[in-house]
C-alpha cells in the first residue's frame, strides 16, 4: 500500500515538474504561464497532448521535436524527475518519518505546503542556473506559503499566536537573510545579490536553528569546490559569475533531510 501511494505521489511530482518547466521558460520570456499552449522552443509549433507526457514523451521522441527534429533540452525530463523525487521525499518526511502513518487534514496541509516550497526551489535552482537571477515572484510565493503554514500550525496547536514561537520562527530567517545583506554591503554588491538575501530568509523560515547554519556551510563549501573545479577545467575565469542560488538550495535540501543526523554526528565527535 505504501509503495502504491508513493508511486502516485511520484507521478504527481512528474506532472507538476512538467508545469514547472513551463514556468521557468515563460518567466524569462514574460509569456502567459497558464493561458498559452505549449510549443517547441525551436520551431514554435504547438505541441499536441501526446507530446506532453512527462518523461515518457521525451523518451518516445528520443529527445527530439516531433515537427522539426531539433533536440529537446535535457532540462525537461531532469526537472520532472527531480520534482517527482522531491514530492516522494516530502511525503515520506510528513507521513512516514515518525513511524506511524496519519493522513489527517493537518498532515495533508503540511505535505502540500512542502510540495509547493520544493516546487518553488526547483524553479529557482534552474532559473538561477540558466539566467543568473532569482525571480521575485517565485521567492515571495514560497515565503508566503511557509508563513501561512506556520500561522496555521500555531493556531491549530495553541489557538493563539505566541511571541516566543513567532520569534523562534523568524530569528533563523532574519539571521540568514541579514548575513547575506551584510555580505552585499561589505562587498558593495559584488558576488551576492538581493535574491540571495530573500532565499536565505526562506531557508531560515523552513529549517530553523541550527540547521540553517549547516545549510549555509554546505552551500559555501560546495560553491567553492565547484568554482575551483570550473576554473581548473578552464570553464570559468576568476572574474566569471557563478550563480550561488543552486548551492544554497543544495545546502537547504541536505540540511532539511539529513541535518539532524549530521549535527548529532558532529557534536558526538566532541562529546563522545
Amino acid at each position: 500500500m505504501e509503495s502504491l501511494i508513493l508511486l502516485i505521489i511520484f507521478i504527481l511530482g512528474l506532472v507538476v515538474g512538467s508545469f514547472l518547466n513551463v514556468v521557468i521558460f515563460r518567466l524569462n520570456t514574460e509569456e502567459e504561464i497558464v493561458n498559452s499552449r505549449s510549443k517547441c522552443m525551436a520551431c514554435g509549433h504547438q505541441l499536441a497532448w501526446y507530446d506532453l507526457f512527462p518523461v515518457l514523451s521525451f523518451m518516445f521522441l528520443k529527445g527530439k521535436c516531433r515537427y522539426c527534429e531539433d533536440k529537446i533540452s535535457w532540462q525537461y525530463p531532469s526537472v520532472e524527475i527531480a520534482t517527482g523525487i522531491l514530492f516522494v521525499l516530502a511525503f515520506e518526511k510528513v507521513f512516514f518519518s515518525a513511524g506511524a502513518v496519519d493522513f489527517g487534514a493537518l498532515g495533508i496541509f503540511h505535505f502540500f505546503t512542502l510540495a509547493a516550497v520544493f516546487s518553488a526551489l526547483v524553479v529557482l535552482f534552474v532559473y538561477d542556473l540558466r539566467y543568473y537571477i532569482i525571480p521575485d515572484r517565485i521567492i515571495y510565493f514560497a515565503i508566503a506559503v511557509v508563513l501561512l503554514s506556520d500561522v496555521v500550525t500555531i493556531l491549530t496547536n495553541r489557538s493563539l499566536l505566541n511571541f516566543n514561537e513567532i520569534s523562534s520562527i523568524l530569528f533563523p530567517a532574519i539571521l540568514a537573510g541579514g548575513f547575506f545583506l551584510f555580505l552585499i554591503i561589505i562587498t558593495k554588491g559584488k558576488g551576492m545579490g538581493g535574491g540571495d538575501v530573500k532565499l536565505g530568509f526562506l531557508m531560515g523560515l523552513v529549517l530553523g536553528f541550527p540547521e540553517i547554519l549547516l545549510a549555509l556551510f554546505i552551500a559555501f563549501i560546495s560553491g567553492a569546490v565547484v568554482g575551483i573545479l570550473l576554473i581548473l577545467l578552464h570553464r570559468k575565469k576568476m572574474q566569471s559569475m557563478v550563480p550561488f542560488g543552486p548551492f544554497l538550495i543544495l545546502g537547504f535540501l541536505v540540511s532539511y533531510f539529513f541535518g539532524a543526523g549530521i549535527i548529532d554526528w558532529y557534536w558526538g565527535m566532541f562529546l563522545g
